[in-house]
């Protein structure tokens, strides 16, 4: 009788062992060091603290632990700027030594960072960045985002706009550059795919201050018009819009960055019925949303935005994958593999994966804004559940076209 209880004992006594051995060997690592890329200075500073805001929730609910491990979180001001957001993320790697990166919020400072984290084999997560390269012909290994690609919600509301609103013909006004391009082809192709034409494209630089010369341009004879800004752009279009008469002649419909919670807040009743398309919003009515956005309202005052939800859906992720792997996140490629199997089915914005390109597969989301107990919301109309990046186009004849840009699809009847 004693044989087995001495057996039990050296084996409790072994894993004892085991275990302050691993304790042991994640102190003498140390904590886990995570870099995130934030514009705090220049014309994105209130979209950059909305993504502070959100990973830093997500940490202190975790009180700083993951997998049983120190989380440090070191904050880089890439200012909006592609040579900036390099040699920050150069710093963070090279000089204080992260395990992953995450951020940043612009595009082209995400195209930037993207070769040189390849060349580092560092795990990067792109929460906000959404141009279609980035997961799509220029993919990296190194690189899974929790956000969106540009043209991901444009695809299904093309179509719905077309069967739900019976509008036939569009005007667009949107950004002239990549996010404005993407976004709106997106919408342009599904729209004529399912019989709509879109007859006029105008392309406003960022930050333009009168849109008076554009609006005037617009044609009246469509039946809505589709815009594409953020932040204070979207604040100056709304405004200028409803002052030149136009709200009350011509639907304004558009991308889901419009009417977002970061600039919602400060939006008046010139977007009241605004119909857009977008991942998230803090109006989504689920459990899990509702923690999230109560949490965040209660903490910093004001309701979260897509950029706020974005970086905390990248701390859900990073402690999935950590917890399968132990929080081995030095054993690169073992973690990464862990990322990219990721299935999320209680995000804020609801269920979320990532498909073989690393790209969310999530809900899309058809919002209006409405004014509900003296305040503006994007109310949820309708749910398109699990759209990928590609939605109903096969992948490779996807990808063999040009990457969706000014010029492409052509305005056939512009």
């Amino acid at each position: 009788m004693r044989k087995p209880v001495v057996l039990v004992v050296l084996a409790l006594v072994a894993l004892a062992l085991l275990l302050a051995g691993e304790t042991v060997s994640w102190a003498q690592k140390g904590p886990i060091k995570v870099g995130l890329l934030v514009p705090q200075t220049g014309p994105l500073v209130a979209n950059g603290k909305d993504m502070i805001n959100g990973l830093e929730l997500f940490f202190e609910q975790v009180n700083y632990r993951l997998a049983g491990r120190e989380i440090k979180l070191i904050v880089e001001d890439d200012e909006g700027r592609p040579a900036t957001g390099l040699t920050k993320a150069r710093g963070l790697v090279e000089g204080q030594g992260v395990h992953l990166i995450t951020g940043p919020l612009s595009a082209a400072v995400g195209y930037a960072v993207a070769p040189y984290v390849d060349s580092k084999k560092v795990p990067t997560i792109y929460p906000i960045v959404s141009a279609e390269d980035i997961t799509q012909r220029k993919r990296s290994p190194y690189i899974v985002r929790t956000g969106w690609s540009s043209a991901q919600p444009s695809h299904p509301f093309g179509k719905w706009v077309y069967d739900n609103l019976g509008y036939r013909k569009i005007a667009m006004i949107a950004y002239d550059f990549a996010f404005g391009w993407e976004v709106a082809a997106g919408f342009h192709r599904s729209f004529e795919e399912a019989g709509g034409q879109v007859v006029q494209k105008l392309w406003p630089p960022l930050g333009t201050a009168d849109y008076g010369p554009y609006l005037a341009q617009l044609r009246r004879d469509v039946d809505a018009i589709y815009c594409v800004f953020s932040g204070a752009d979207a604040l100056r279009f709304g405004k200028q819009f409803a002052e030149a008469g136009l709200k009350a002649r011509l639907p304004l419909i558009g991308g889901g960055t419009f009417t977002d919670e970061h600039v919602l807040r400060v939006q008046g009743d010139e977007v009241l019925g605004v119909v857009t398309a977008l991942h998230y919003s803090a109006a989504l009515a689920t459990p899990a949303n509702q923690k999230f956005a109560k949490a965040y309202e209660a903490k910093y005052k004001q309701i979260p935005s897509y950029y706020s939800e974005g970086t905390y859906v990248a701390g859900v992720a990073l402690k999935a994958a950590l917890e399968a792997t132990g929080g081995d996140i030095e054993n690169v490629d073992k973690f990464l593999a862990a990322l990219r199997r990721v299935d999320l089915s209680d995000a804020p914005r609801g269920a979320m994966k990532f498909d073989d390109f690393g790209n969310p597969v999530q809900n899309i989301y058809v919002r209006r804004v409405e004014r509900k107990d003296g305040r503006l919301q994007n109310t949820v109309i309708h749910t398109f559940p699990g759209v990928g990046q590609f939605w109903t186009y096969k992948t490779e004849d996807y990808l063999k076209n040009p990457v969706y840009s000014r010029d492409y699809p052509p305005c056939k009847h512009c």
